[in-house]
């Protein structure tokens, strides 16, 4: 089980859909259309989004020097 960091690669806005995508184990596509459909309903799913965009750390920082 790898660490929940945004990738540097394959990402488009922040990299939050994508970091989940590789997570959970599915495309990056299909997280992004669940995100944009989950929007459609009440709730703060966008706030949410920007915290883990803020609270996430990039992939190239997480990453150790061996």
């Amino acid at each position: 089980m790898s660490a929940l960091a945004r990738p540097t690669h394959g990402r488009m806005i922040g990299g939050v859909c994508a970091a989940l995508a590789q997570r959970f184990g599915t495309s990056a596509t299909t997280m992004r259309v669940i995100f944009l459909l989950s929007c459609l309903l009440p709730g703060p799913q966008f706030l949410l989004y920007i915290a883990l965009w803020i609270l996430l750390p990039s992939q190239d920082k997480t990453r150790t020097a061996w």
